[in-house]
């Protein structure tokens, strides 16, 4: 799961940098808003598809999840729990977020209703219009206008017209769109800088389609002739932001781009494609398991729950396994769980002052020969004397009987986390 959030991240930071750095200054503001909206979604989407066919074209390697090898830490605790013992804090913790960010959004519904009920209302062709007393806000929301009353008469037409693009083009379901996301992914800070791209591109649609009509160098002014109030509220078009008034007048003031640079769009498709390979391919190097293989050294006691593995047409045996494929399979995972149970030195973690759970991440290929090779270990701890030991013991793994896939020798790739508890 860490992997997947890492890889979402990953993408919508890609996402990002294409559009900061090839489109966020071109004049194609509505391919450049759908850009937004559908790369938002896809940077959440693309870590859980998978293709088929890539990973059919995979070279001959394989790759299995041993389960997880649990040292020195009580069994029925784990088997009971069904779940690495993360989970729940970490689902504790994205419950709480959320709670805390619907309270936010309900707030900020409750302040527009506030708003609303403050002020005096008109229902005009195709919107509805707020005057709210003392003040010289402005925005929109949904089919709504808020004014202040402070406003002059000649920037009020300016900013209707305007507030009127936002409610014909709806761009309030938009900005409600990342409201939802922020719900959910409240930890992301993407969503947070997707929303504001997303709020800045609004205002350069708005502005583009009232110049049209009115004259471009007095509607800049009129933006500066005001001494403006910004309501705080995420999901609401505010006519009179500060922070983004230059940028207005700046993309006011520019040409319209060229036909020919919405080829830079066509970037999003190899883009897409290598995300695509990427998600297909990758192994979650050192991930959560549902089930593991459970061993204590307090007692001679141990217990093996089965995990899913990838479809080989012979897995590699292990000296002393026999029988089918999933036989052999769970007898490799017990005796490589008691081959490392009686010689990992856990001693060593004392010796280097360590406390608490300490997992270690570890890779190794049982080649075409049977060997175990390019053994390769990471601690959370990013302690090398730990990661050191658990590549010495891998390395202890006797030569086995290789894999094979269409009746040729393959070469395999296990990942196996050590996990043990320094009292």
């Amino acid at each position: 799961m860490i992997h997947s959030v890492l890889q979402i991240f990953a993408f919508q930071i890609l996402f990002l940098v294409v559009y900061d750095l090839f489109l966020k200054n071109e004049t194609f503001f509505n391919l450049n808003r759908l850009y937004l909206l559908l790369t938002s979604i896809l940077g959440f989407a693309l870590p859980f598809i998978t293709i088929g066919y890539i990973q059919q074209k995979l070279p001959q390697e394989y790759v299995f999840d041993l389960p997880a090898v649990l040292i020195g830490i009580n069994t029925s605790e784990t088997v009971s729990s069904g779940a690495p013992m993360l989970l729940p804090s970490l689902l504790g913790l994205w419950v709480i977020g959320s709670l805390i960010s619907t309270i936010f959004l309900i707030r900020k519904f409750y302040k527009i209703a506030q708003l609303k009920a403050s002020g005096t209302s008109e229902i005009l062709q195709g919107f509805k219009l707020v005057i709210l007393p003392k003040t010289n806000m402005a925005f929109s929301f949904l089919d709504t206008i808020f004014l202040g009353e402070n406003i002059s008469e000649e920037n009020k037409a300016n900013i209707i017209a305007h507030e009127k693009i936002h409610i014909d083009h709806k761009h309030s379901l938009d900005l409600l769109l990342f409201e939802f996301l922020r719900i959910i992914f409240w930890f992301n800070p993407m969503v947070y800088v997707f929303q504001n791209r997303i709020a800045t591109l609004h205002e350069f649609i708005a502005d583009a389609k009232v110049t049209t009509q009115k004259d471009k160098k007095q509607y800049y002014q009129n933006l500066l002739s005001e001494v403006f109030q910004t309501e705080k509220i995420s999901f609401i078009n505010t006519f009179f932001n500060q922070s983004l008034i230059k940028k207005r007048i700046i993309m006011l003031q520019k040409s319209k781009s060229k036909k020919v640079m919405q080829l830079k769009y066509l970037l999003l498709l190899p883009i897409i494609g290598l995300m695509l390979v990427y998600a297909s391919c990758s192994d979650e190097m050192g991930k959560k398991e549902n089930e593991v293989v459970q061993i204590s050294t307090i007692d001679a006691k141990k217990e093996i729950v089965d995990v899913p593995f990838s479809v080989i047409e012979k897995v590699p045996t292990y000296p002393e396994c026999s029988g089918d494929n999933e036989s052999m399979k769970k007898c490799m995972s017990t005796k490589i769980a008691e081959l490392i149970n009686e010689n990992f030195n856990t001693g060593l973690a004392e010796e280097l002052n360590l406390s608490g759970m300490q997992r270690i991440a570890t890779q190794f290929t049982i080649d075409k020969t049977g060997r175990v090779v390019d053994v390769r270990a990471s601690s959370l701890s990013h302690t090398s004397e730990l990661e050191a030991e658990a590549i010495r013991v891998v390395k202890l793994l006797p030569q086995m009987e290789p894999g094979e896939q269409n009746g040729e020798k393959v070469g395999v790739l296990y990942s196996l986390p050590i996990v043990f508890d320094v009292k």
